[in-house]
């Protein structure tokens, strides 16, 4: 695994003014964020772009799309620095120049890129956006760090879209955790023989908001 070149890192206790309040949310909120990038970030509004690891070409499509859309309505896009959907949402974002910005929640420490494909992308939203992760530099990997990484995720955000989703992804996890938390929660939907739709159509079945287009989440975030 190779290690970034965030040798800046940041930490911010809960008593910081700059800890995000909607981590208050949680149950467990980080006693401590460690952050690399702009600070100011984390108290803007945020829409979460999350979804399937191995996404379709309309997948990431659809996440580029989105993130652009919303960028420039004036959402702060976030999302977990994964493969696939994650990685367009935050492509997506960056692509519209450097007056827009995104914020990737990982489940490393932050002197780690975890993909490790995603170097130079970690290293554009460090200097562009900010990165942030609950664990302290040189913590590497592990299944159990993601769905923790994903609770954040889900309460820094006022709304959580899914696209693309297999019925046991962990896109899910932050779908759920985003609903408990009061945040809205909206979903693509697709092919009904497509087993990455699966996930956003049981997600619909459940009360989220079927998202056609970027209006759809302005409209009911009243944005």
């Amino acid at each position: 695994m190779p290690t970034s070149p965030n040798t800046n890192i940041a930490r911010l206790d809960r008593s910081n003014p700059h800890y995000p309040s909607r981590l208050n949310d949680l149950s467990d909120p980080p006693r401590s964020l460690y952050i690399y990038g702009e600070p100011r970030l984390l108290n803007l509004p945020m829409i979460a772009i999350v979804g399937s690891r191995a996404a379709s070409r309309d997948g990431l499509k659809n996440a580029i799309h989105f993130a652009q859309a919303l960028s420039k309505a004036g959402l702060l896009v976030i999302s977990g620095l994964a493969r696939g959907v994650d990685g367009a949402a935050h492509h997506g974002a960056l692509q519209l120049g450097p007056d827009y910005t995104t914020l990737a929640v990982c489940g490393t420490g932050l002197d780690m890129v975890y993909p490790p494909e995603h170097m130079d992308l970690a290293r554009l939203i460090g200097q562009r956006g900010l990165l942030i992760s609950e664990l302290a530099p040189g913590v590497g990997p592990k299944a159990s760090h993601f769905p923790r990484r994903n609770r954040l995720i889900a309460a820094l955000s006022l709304g959580v879209l899914v696209i693309e989703a297999a019925e046991r992804s962990g896109s899910l996890i932050t779908a759920r955790l985003a609903a408990e938390l009061g945040r809205e929660v909206f979903a693509v939907p697709g092919p009904i023989h497509n087993p990455q739709a699966r996930g956003c159509h049981q997600l619909i079945q459940q009360g989220a908001k079927l998202t056609q287009t970027p209006h759809d989440i302005l409209e009911e975030l009243k944005i």
